[in-house]
């Protein structure tokens, strides 16, 4: 998996020590290469054993056959493989450093390493997660290593009394814890309820805001209304007074052409009559 990190073969060179190459502001070392490579392939293997030893406690967790050894045991392993993990990812960090001067085959095993290590991760991650679920379902009682020999009759019926009065609780626990649940679903419906109201409320409101907006329009359309009927109304005052003008206007015209046609007569009659003479 790693045969890509080993280091270069010393020719020449006295002792088995690999030289490091320098190279312009980094310092390649081959034998870092190599080492880191070889650590985080451990680390990645040991990881994936923790997610199949986790997989196989769920297995248990839960059931007739749980017990706080096994839980002990499973919390060791999670610690263990807490703190290689964050090592190995440290290890990742300097490992892209190293391999930057490295070659194109280096780079790429570096490419698959850290390619492993995230998805041995996420397994692991998972599994934690359903293991502390299955966990908390069930939590197991206090154990005490006290044998029943070591209590005289009345103890023991103490004890029976005791251990009688503690299923009580937790019966009554349960149902405390029911009614607990049944009440936040109702408290989840409520809001939900409540949630539609709100909704509801927003679109009254639009609709309130559409009828106030359509108000203003028929008050628009009214007001227009009264407008030309008022000039209507000024249009037929204006139409009569033209018409009376008018009449009047003909009376004093037919005035006119009457004294016109007298005058004219009694010039005629004085012209005739001189014209005799």
């Amino acid at each position: 998996m790693s045969r890509g990190f080993e280091p270069q073969k010393t020719y020449g060179a006295i002792g088995n020590n690999v030289p490091n190459v320098g190279f312009a502001g980094l310092q390649f070392s081959p034998t870092e290469l190599y080492n880191l490579s070889e650590n985080i392939t451990t680390n990645i293997n040991t990881i994936i054993k923790s997610w199949k030893h986790l997989e196989q406690a769920l297995k248990t967790l839960g059931t007739e056959r749980d017990n706080q050894g096994l839980r002990d045991k499973v919390h060791v392993t999670q610690l263990s493989c807490n703190q290689i993990v964050s090592q190995t990812a440290k290890d990742l960090q300097r490992l892209t450093v190293v391999v930057k001067k490295g070659d194109k085959q280096q780079k790429l095993q570096a490419e698959k390493l850290t390619n492993d290590f995230k998805d041995a991760v996420q397994c692991y991650s998972r599994l934690q997660k359903q293991v502390a679920d299955r966990m908390k379902i069930r939590l197991l009682p206090r154990q005490t290593s006290v044998t029943p020999s070591e209590y005289d009759d009345e103890d023991q019926e103490r004890l029976i009394k005791e251990a009688e009065q503690l299923a009580a609780q937790k019966s009554l626990q349960r149902e405390l814890e029911f009614e607990q649940d049944m009440l936040l679903d109702r408290e989840q419906r409520i809001r939900q309820i409540e949630g539609d109201i709100l909704d509801v409320n927003e679109i009254m409101r639009e609709l309130g805001a559409m009828v106030y907006e359509q108000g203003d329009t028929i008050n628009s359309i009214e007001n227009n209304i009264e407008n030309v009927h008022g000039n209507v109304e000024l249009g037929q005052q204006e139409l009569q007074k033209a018409a009376e003008y008018q009449v009047s206007h003909r009376k004093k015209l037919c005035i006119l052409i009457a004294i016109a046609v007298i005058v004219g007569i009694i010039l005629t009659i004085i012209i005739v009559t001189q014209l005799k003479r």
